[in-house]
């Protein structure tokens, strides 16, 4: 018959050789042979018959002999006389051993020369070379001598678990070498490092998850909140009112007004908490002029409880604020105290009895809350305004032959500064342009609020001046007339008058505000800088009809 005997290097016969032989019957108790190994059996016996000689495959021999019958590589050449490897035997259960290889190849040194390390098991090549060493396994792994201890193993232990399959093999994933190996199963070390591991990961993921869970809470939580009816309340709790404050309520008041007056005050929680309270209960208020007593943190309902009582309504308090012109501040205190207009115009026609060097008392009548006893006259409560005055000018330092001057530079400053910081960079500029070489330059102080003052125009509402007042012939006119006008053209508070006497350092000659909303103030030193701003205001003013401008 034909020798039907495959080739050495075949990995398919590699492969099947791995697989059990259903025709074998196993001696009893006995694993029955490999495939493989019968047909190692068969080569011999066709070798012995034919007289050839023609020891099979050294990696057959070894994979037919039992582990521990694989005997050492020799460290002589293996030309050797000699060296041949002794017949094989037949195949017998035995604990493996782990063989000594020579070292890798790539050391530089050759077999000959080698020494033998039982540190790794060799890994042979595939293309047919199976004495040249290629790679070598590490030696914590289990040292495996070629595919029969591998299917010994298998078969001792019963049902041991393949580690690759045809399907891998063909599409790459494993190599015959692997085929039949049992998976190792990883150290219980690496299993407790890899619980940490795993435990970090989710601590780290869960830290993730609740840091980016407060950021957007405190992104978005307000919209939360309000969405489902959660946003803060603009009351405060009933029976929380303490402490005493004053709110004063002139003619022409309602409820869209009076409500940012009550915040103000910090009688209520919110700016619109009592306009809110009114429209949503239907509730019809006739504010009357005057000043009220009232107590701060009170809910919107006590608070108009508390207008309506007489005794809230101090009748002989005033409350006058800044920026007033003394006709303003005289009908305010007609008003609240009920003295006739005329007296108190009688009352003011001669500011020498007050002690006030001036035509008038335009800029005299200090800006505060007054309270008076039953029966005041009006020269009482004008004496007392004008010593109040006196007394803010005393504590900013002005000496008394310079009081007019800085009274002038304070009503300015009171009308054209927004904030408190620009109190004391308006001061500067009005410094600025007095000074006598910038005279000769810009010649005049051009301030809007004195020509609108002069003309007429305090009360238009707007921040600029018309051709008409700019053209109007008065000593208050500053586009007209150089320096300074004549005197005040309102009343100055403590803030104003601190900033006349003591100007912040700076070059500005120009200043414009160019968001009447926030007040937001550009001061500049040139021209062309000044004009760049007038074109935002102007661009703000086109954007914001009806605002001011």
């Amino acid at each position: 018959m034909p020798d039907n005997t495959p080739p050495e290097n075949d990995p398919f016969a590699d492969l099947y050789g791995r697989l059990p032989d259903p025709r074998g019957s196993a001696r009893a108790g006995e694993a029955p042979p490999s495939r493989r190994a019968a047909r190692e059996a068969r080569r011999a016996e066709t070798a012995a018959a034919d007289g050839t000689g023609t020891p099979p495959s050294p990696r057959f021999d070894a994979a037919r002999r039992a582990p521990e019958e694989v005997p050492p590589r020799r460290t002589a050449d293996a030309d050797t006389p000699g060296a041949a490897a002794p017949a094989p035997m037949a195949s017998e259960p035995s604990a493996p051993a782990t063989p000594e290889v020579p070292l890798r190849a790539d050391t530089g040194r050759d077999d000959a020369s080698a020494r033998t390390t039982p540190a790794s098991a060799p890994a042979q090549r595939r293309d047919g070379g199976a004495s040249r060493e290629t790679e070598t396994r590490p030696a914590r792994e289990p040292a495996l001598v070629g595919a029969g201890a591998a299917a010994a193993g298998a078969s001792a232990s019963g049902n041991a678990m393949a580690s690759g399959s045809l399907e891998q093999l063909f599409t790459g994933q494993t190599t015959t070498h692997d085929i039949g190996f049992a998976a190792p199963q990883p150290s219980r070390k690496r299993r407790r490092v890899g619980g940490w591991i795993a435990l970090g990961v989710v601590l780290l993921l869960v830290g993730g998850i609740a840091g980016g869970g407060m950021a957007l809470w405190n992104t978005y939580g307000e919209r939360v909140q309000a969405f489902f009816g959660g946003d803060e309340p603009v009351e405060y709790e009933a029976g929380q009112a303490t402490g005493e404050t004053r709110v004063t309520i002139v003619a022409g008041d309602t409820g869209a007004s009076v409500s940012p007056k009550m915040f103000e005050a910090g009688v209520t929680k919110a700016a619109d908490s009592l306009y809110k309270y009114m429209v949503d209960n239907s509730v019809v208020f006739t504010f009357q002029p005057g000043v009220y007593k009232l107590q701060q943190q009170m809910t919107s309902e006590a608070a108009l409880a508390a207008l309506r009582l007489p005794e809230n309504r101090l009748n002989y308090s005033v409350q006058l604020r800044e920026g007033l012109t003394l006709a303003q501040s005289l009908d305010l205190i007609s008003e609240q105290l009920g003295i006739a207009r005329t007296v108190l115009d009688a009352a003011v026609a001669d500011p020498s009895q007050y002690g006030v060097p001036a035509s008038t008392l335009e800029g005299w009548i200090f800006p505060a809350t007054y309270d008076f006893d039953e029966g005041v006259t009006a020269q009482q409560v004008i004496d007392t305004m004008v010593r109040r005055t006196v007394q803010s000018l005393d504590a900013a330092g002005v000496p008394e032959s310079d009081r007019g001057r800085i009274l002038i530079i304070a009503s300015i400053i009171e009308r054209e500064a927004r904030s408190s910081d620009d109190f004391y960079k308006v001061s500067r500029v009005i410094e600025n342009r007095l000074q006598p070489s910038n005279q000769e330059t810009f010649g005049k102080l051009e301030m809007d609020s004195t020509v609108q003052y002069g003309a007429g125009e305090m009360a238009s509402g707007s921040v600029s001046t018309s051709e008409e007042a700019r053209n109007s012939d008065n000593p208050w006119n500053t586009y007209m007339y150089p320096g300074l006008p004549i005197g005040p053209i309102a009343n100055s508070g403590d803030l104003a008058i601190d900033a006349a006497m003591h100007p912040a350092d700076g070059p500005w000659l120009y200043f414009v505000t160019v968001n009447l909303d926030t007040g937001e103030t550009v001061f500049t030193s040139t021209y062309s800088e000044h004009l760049a701003a007038v074109e935002q205001w102007r661009a703000w003013c086109a954007d914001n009809p009806n605002s001011g401008c």
